[in-house]
C-alpha cells in the first residue's frame, strides 16, 4: 500500500490533535485545578480544527485515489 504526501499529512494532522485531545480532557478537564482560561479554550477549538482538517484531508486523498482507478 503505498501512502501519498496528502494521506500521510492527514493522519499526522489527525493523530497530532487526537493525542493532544486526549491530553487535555485527562489533564485539564478530568482533575481539580484553576479554570480553563483564554489559551486552554484557543488550544481546545485549534486541536478540534486541525482534527477535521486532517479528516478531511484523508478522505480527499482516499477518494483521489479511487478516481484515479
Amino acid at each position: 500500500m503505498i501512502f501519498n504526501r496528502q494521506k500521510i499529512t492527514g493522519w499526522v494532522l489527525v493523530v497530532v490533535s487526537s493525542v493532544y485531545l486526549a491530553y487535555f480532557f485527562r489533564i485539564k478537564v478530568m482533575t481539580t485545578g484553576p479554570l480553563l482560561t483564554r489559551q486552554d479554550w484557543f488550544n481546545l477549538i485549534t486541536a478540534i480544527a486541525v482534527l477535521i482538517i486532517g479528516i478531511i484531508n484523508v478522505r480527499l486523498a482516499a477518494r483521489r485515489e479511487q478516481n484515479r482507478r
